[in-house]
């Protein structure tokens, strides 16, 4: 079912706040006067844009659609934020699981009226249009020329050529008025640079179809490939499901920049035993159409995978059009959080810390915690190196880097593992496949890192992990094995990503299956069983404060069987040295995979102990400290 939704107005601001925004647009009084002093957004410019590249000028009067202006939070939220977060997970505050609505968020942690109507006057008065206030107050959403944005933030959009493909962006970081400086919470990006989807395809040898029931879906002895209800008898799901806990009366939003064939969603559930479920399409705007094959396929993968787990789910694929200066991921994300979608998200993108566009998730997913949402972002598949994004690169040459999107402390970061199972194939899979659900696997099987370089999926192919260059440690990131120093580190959870086993999928309106490893598969797969858990306990915020109590107590020598701790394997490329696994946590597996029947059978049965969560460090964005003067 295609359901074409009209974006919610974001524009929710008292009478007098609306009519000051009008009548900006025709008082150039409004305007910044000349000569004040500017201030230079530190991290405003991409890693990609160098002298040597650039192309030429844009076109001034080309229109820029769905720019993003982040807003900073009011003096003070960021410590009460923190402690808010905190006590939404301690279950001795009075305050446990009382979610707020983005306009509860926006009214206790957003700009005043005023310093909002301070923004959109200077927006306006400089011949922007305004889109869309965010109900959260998190961001102001824009539409211009190129010349108006040149002369608001004193830069020039120019033309660079990145691996033979021209990008338009800011060739200088951008200013604003000093005025306005405490007021703005980051870079507003102007590029096109785009995140990437976090998929490996790998080749189906015969045709798995209906009529052809390839035993174990085998591509020789040391593949296989994954099943929905395969996916459920190795990290145990099937009692779950058995129990009536399949995902009934929960959403799954997908963050999407493509539509889809909704056939294909359909074929993949009729032919692996799921019952009828089609996916919601929630479109953002402009319908972009299905953008390409390769954009459709991951947009596909997920759709199908976040079902798997939890059948009786609604998915949610939320599609965003791509514009010149802001990802449709990034859009969708926002779109997801400020209308309060579904209590579960899953996000297959990744682009890593050093773009400025990046730094807007942290108050994405923030918000989203706050609200009671749980996020799942993929995190990566270059290994150590996830700057290191050329699919035909051979050698890592950007050092140590993690996925922007999923390095907050607001969110579950999932990285991939990969099973061990090619030295007695038969010891967990069966010699034939389930006639109704076309599953053979017959128990959990031992995993080690994903990490699958020089094979057919590419020379960079190993699960991303390491330490955030931009965020200091969330409190609740303790565990044996993480640490002792300062960063964010990620992954926190992984599951199979390996293409030997590669996961099921139909697309593209082929009647024929593909497969697809990455840490793409494992993101929605585990958002699955998000949603199992939300159906059984009710919404959950952040999950993490309680994956690292429950993973520290069973490491730590508890009685408890949760997590599979992975101890094998590494996520080093080539020219990148990575992270080994180790008992207890690790910086490519994180805590490992886990039984999600234990999971959720142990989930409230001891009170966590309170976690105080302090403000995230983002070394890399600080407050800018240079001026010049502003035109």
């Amino acid at each position: 079912m295609k359901v074409t939704l009209p974006s919610v107005p974001g524009l929710r601001l008292p009478l007098l706040l609306l009519l000051g925004i009008l009548a900006a647009g025709v008082s150039h009084a409004l305007g910044v006067p000349r000569g004040e002093e500017g201030v230079v957004i530190a991290r405003s410019l991409p890693p990609p844009v160098r002298p040597e590249r650039d192309r030429g000028a844009v076109d001034p009067d080309q229109k820029l659609e769905r720019m993003v202006l982040p807003l900073a939070r009011r003096t003070g939220a960021e410590a009460e934020l923190a402690g808010l977060l905190a006590d939404q997970q301690d279950p001795s505050s009075r305050f446990y699981h009382c979610w707020l609505t983005p306009d509860e968020f926006g009214r206790r942690f957003g700009l005043a009226d005023a310093d909002l109507n301070t923004v959109s006057e200077w927006l306006t008065s400089r011949g922007f249009s305004i889109d869309e206030v965010a109900r959260g107050r998190g961001w102001i959403t824009f539409s211009g020329t190129v010349r108006q944005v040149e002369e608001a933030f004193q830069t020039s959009m120019r033309l660079f050529e990145v691996r033979g493909r021209l990008h338009q962006s800011n060739a200088a970081e951008i200013s604003v008025p000093a005025s306005l400086a405490s007021l703005i919470g980051g870079p507003v990006a102007l590029n096109d640079f785009r995140s990437r989807p976090m998929r490996r395809g790998v080749p189906v040898s015969a045709p798995v179809g209906a009529a052809v029931a390839t035993p174990l879906y085998n591509n020789g002895p040391n593949q296989h490939f994954l099943a929905p209800a395969d996916f459920s008898k190795i990290y145990n799901v099937g009692p779950l499901q058995g129990a009536g806990f399949s995902g009934n009366g929960v959403k799954v939003a997908v963050a999407g920049r493509t539509n889809i064939h909704v056939s294909d969603v359909q074929r993949f559930r009729s032919q692996f035993g799921l019952p009828a479920n089609d996916p919601h399409i929630v479109i953002n705007g402009v319908d972009p159409g299905v953008v390409s094959d390769d954009e459709e396929g991951e947009a596909q993968l997920d759709t199908e995978w976040a079902g798997a787990a939890a059948p009786n789910a609604e998915v949610d694929l939320v599609v965003s059009k791509d514009t010149n200066t802001t990802d449709g991921i990034q859009a969708s994300s926002q779109y997801i959080v400020d209308n309060n979608l579904a209590p579960v998200i899953t996000v297959s993108f990744g682009l890593c810390e050093q773009f400025p566009q990046i730094l807007i998730f942290n108050s994405i997913w923030s918000q989203a915690a706050a609200q009671g949402i749980s996020v799942f972002v993929a995190s990566g598949d270059t290994g150590a190196a996830d700057c290191d994004d050329d699919p035909k690169q051979t050698t890592a040459t950007h050092g140590l880097a993690v996925n922007g999107m999923c390095s907050t402390p607001s969110d579950v970061c999932v990285g991939g593992t990969q099973f061990l199972d090619t030295d007695n194939p038969a010891q967990y899979w069966a010699v034939s496949n389930d006639p109704i659900t076309q599953a053979s696997a017959l128990s959990y099987i031992p995993e080690q890192a994903w990490n699958e370089n020089g094979t057919q999926c590419g020379a960079l192919c190993a699960t991303g992990g390491g330490a955030s260059a931009d965020y200091g440690k969330p409190v609740w990131q303790v565990a044996p094995g993480v640490p002792a120093d300062n960063h964010r580190y990620v992954p926190d959870v992984s599951v199979n990503s390996a293409t030997h086993d590669a996961y099921l999928t139909y697309i593209n309106g082929s009647t024929s299956l593909s497969a697809f490893g990455g840490t793409s598969a494992s993101s929605p797969a585990l958002a699955g069983i998000m949603a199992i858990l939300v159906q059984k306990f009710g919404r959950q915020g952040n999950p993490n404060p309680r994956l690292y109590q429950l993973a520290s107590s069973q490491f730590m020598g508890s009685a408890l069987a949760i997590f599979h701790d992975v101890t094998l394997g590494n996520n080093s490329v080539p020219g990148q040295a990575g992270f080994t696994c180790e008992p207890g946590y690790d910086l490519a597996t994180g805590l490992g995979s886990f039984d999600a029947n234990a999971l959720v059978a142990h989930w409230s049965s001891a009170p966590p102990p309170p976690t105080r969560m302090p403000v995230a460090r983002i070394d890399r964005a600080k407050p800018p400290v240079r001026t010049k003067p502003f035109h």
